[in-house]
């Protein structure tokens, strides 16, 4: 009988929801319609369809419905909210405070801006990898733009303290932008509570299909004004050009309305997996775990194998989907930059593996995944 294979790399990607899935397929036949074709009952049904899922979007993070446009993903949503504001407001304020344990399309994005021009400060994170909001305070001034650091790290899974993040930047005038793909589904998230200014979503985080997200801007108290990045037809209100994809957006939005339903229940549920699974690994000895532990991901553990270099750990756990959280140029693994900004050594780097848990994590399999590291660190001693 063949073994059915674990996955616990779910901060990569989520299975689609059945139900969401349900309700996506008759966008691909019967109701094919265009949402922008405005005078006839086939576009008419996609634009309610579309309507419907901005909605429900609207309602995961608590926004308006005229709050939330449609992308690609985060990516493309990171690109929009960054780009498309510094564009707006360079002549007034030019400076840009980010974190160096953002994601690379954060990360990316802003250097790209440096040479339009843009002055951004790379907080460094302290080695739980939570930023100093003492550091933070120094570096925003009259003339910042926007602060951006990201709600959940991909990798480690920790959180940092919105609230208070938000409050610094607007004391200064600035918009708070953040990062919220990784939370969205696994933590509750209201953006007027929190104060956040612009955030991004990616459904195939939380049980919705790929291709397909949305950012969130305020419109009022502050309203944020942006630049669009994709022209040609004026979608969106004209923020963001292009078709819809409204079987994508239909999905995503019965993935919302699952996880705002569903969110605590699956976090008190996941988080006792996260520990078992974490506390039997740790109890086998030189394992530690990278990033804060108080503030965090229900279902991420990020746990360093000390002397045991993750690629051979992995060769021998084939069974078992994790991930490094190292990125790859030229074909040769680098250390994770998240991690190495956190203070960690390249040989611990090197020796770290990501765990993330998801809804359809069973018990059987986290017990059956702790019998198969030790059998794999037995054998690597």
């Amino acid at each position: 009988m063949e073994v059915k294979p674990i996955y616990l790399d779910y901060n990569s990607t989520t299975p689609v929801h059945p139900d969401a899935l349900e309700q996506m397929l008759p966008y691909f036949s019967e109701k094919f319609g265009n949402a922008s074709s405005k005078t006839h009952p086939w576009g008419w049904t996609a634009d309610a369809a579309v309507e419907k899922g901005r909605e429900q979007i609207a309602a995961l993070i608590g926004a308006s419905l005229n709050e939330i446009i449609f992308t690609s993903g985060a990516t493309e949503a990171i690109n929009l909210a960054i780009k498309g504001t510094f564009e707006v407001y360079r002549h007034q304020r030019d400076h840009i405070v980010t974190a160096t344990t953002e994601h690379k399309a954060m990360l990316d994005t802003c250097r790209q801006l440096e040479q339009l021009g843009a002055r951004v400060t790379y907080l460094p994170v302290m080695p739980d990898g939570m930023i100093s909001l003492d550091e933070l305070r120094a570096a925003v001034n009259e003339k910042t733009l926007l602060v951006a650091v990201m709600m959940a790290n991909n990798e480690t899974g920790v959180v940092q303290p919105l609230r208070d993040i938000s409050t610094i930047a607007h004391q200064h005038g600035a918009f708070f932008f953040s990062d919220t793909t990784q939370a969205i589904g696994k933590l509750r998230l209201d953006v007027e509570e929190e104060g956040i200014d612009l955030c991004c979503l990616s459904a195939h985080k939380f049980y919705g299909p790929k291709g397909v997200g949305a950012l969130y801007i305020r419109r009022k108290d502050p309203r944020v004004l942006l630049h669009a990045q994709i022209v040609g037809g004026g979608h969106e209100n004209n923020r963001r050009s292009g078709t819809l994809n409204v079987p994508g957006i239909v999905g995503m939005g019965a993935a919302a309305e699952i996880a705002l339903n569903d969110w605590w229940s699956d976090a008190q549920r996941i988080s006792v997996l996260r520990t078992q699974l974490e506390q039997c690994l740790l109890d086998f000895g030189q394992i530690t775990v990278n990033g804060n532990t108080k503030f965090r991901l229900p279902n991420t553990t990020n746990l360093c194998f000390h002397g045991h270099p993750s690629a051979t750990l992995i060769r021998k756990i084939h069974e078992v989907a994790i991930s490094t959280g190292s990125a790859c140029t030229s074909a040769l693994p680098e250390p994770s930059p998240v991690l190495r900004a956190m203070g960690i050594s390249d040989e611990a780097a090197y020796s770290s593996l990501r765990f993330s848990l998801g809804k359809l994590t069973t018990e059987e399999e986290i017990v059956r995944t702790i019998a198969i590291f030790r059998k794999a660190l037995e054998e690597n001693n």
